[in-house]
């Protein structure tokens, strides 16, 4: 008697610990997008989650803009150490809080440079070309991060 599907020893093995990866680094990736989130709100004017929950469009944009570049900085970490759990793990960690810092701090000094008024163009009810710009500084930190870490 043939069986039509026919899988491999090991397989559920293979697959548990694929799986287990993926908890652990969408854990590891909540966390720092988590913190990325906080960080920004701790250094900005205002309570972002408020202004973000009360769906003030531009700390929307600035926070979605946030969360994606920090999504670039974890998957590069994570693309970077092919195979390796322990070692992708820490370095998605390592590489997320470098990312953040360098992200908060960039992004600061670009509103201290261009003069924006961060705290205004966030409690703004109608959406400001300048979140468009914190968003643009957001992402392409991310993207200079994700870079980095190859």
């Amino acid at each position: 008697m043939t069986t039509l599907l026919a899988l491999e020893a090991g397989f559920f093995g293979t697959v548990g610990r694929g799986v287990g990866a993926i908890l652990l680094y969408a854990v590891i990736g909540l966390l720092l997008m988590l913190l990325g989130f906080w960080a920004i709100d701790l250094t900005t004017p205002g309570k972002l989650n408020r202004m973000v929950r009360d769906g003030l469009p531009n700390a929307v944009v600035v926070t979605s803009a946030g969360m994606v570049s920090m999504a670039l900085i974890v998957v590069t970490a994570i693309y970077s150490v092919s195979g390796a759990l322990a070692e992708g793990l820490l370095a998605s960690l390592i590489f997320g809080l470098v990312g953040i810092v360098a992200q908060v701090l960039a992004v600061r000094l670009l509103e201290w440079v261009t003069g924006i008024d961060i705290g205004h163009v966030l409690a703004a009810p109608d959406l400001k070309p300048q979140a468009w710009v914190v968003a643009a500084a957001h992402v392409a930190l991310g993207l200079v991060v994700a870079v980095a870490i190859l």
